[in-house]
């Protein structure tokens, strides 16, 4: 069998290297482009803000972030200053589209419309719930519709 000449494998040596060149740049092109869109897709993604009103006081606040830890110690999102209530007693959680509500393994329990919360479960509006001796009530805020897309904008 006869040897190739040595511009013939220098050309087809430098083709195989084009190739992987162009492969690992597509390669790389569409995972940026696979970054981006799920970066326009977590930024389009909104919370709804939940108001709540303690039932003893008058004042209501606003939380507008995915989780809000309720409980005594400082470092939770929202201070509850009752001895009834544990140092972290539950957890207001946003995922799946949907607001939850969780138990933290308070001694005194948390309470949802009345009934001893065993498992993490999923808020409505108008939720009444009680941690220890402190109860409130839930009003979830709707967001504002997008407009629909068009072609040309998606």
């Amino acid at each position: 069998m006869a040897e190739l000449p040595a511009y013939i494998l220098l050309g087809l040596r430098a083709l195989m290297a084009l190739a992987l060149y162009g492969f690992l740049a597509w390669c790389f092109l569409t995972l940026w482009r696979e970054l981006k869109q799920q970066a326009l897709n977590l930024a389009r993604q909104r919370i709804p803000a939940l108001l709540v009103t303690q039932d003893a006081a008058s004042e209501q606040l606003r939380f507008a972030t995915a989780e809000v830890t309720l409980g005594r110690h400082p470092s939770c999102e929202w201070v509850l200053a009752d001895e009834t209530v544990s140092s972290r007693h539950a957890r207001l959680v946003f995922h799946h589209d949907h607001w939850w509500l969780e138990d933290l393994g308070s001694r005194n329990g948390t309470f949802l419309n009345g009934d001893a919360l065993s498992a993490p479960v999923v808020l409505t509006n108008q939720d009444h719930i009680r941690c220890g001796q402190v109860s409130f009530t839930l009003h979830i805020e709707a967001l504002p519709q997008a407009a629909p897309q068009t072609q040309e904008q998606a």
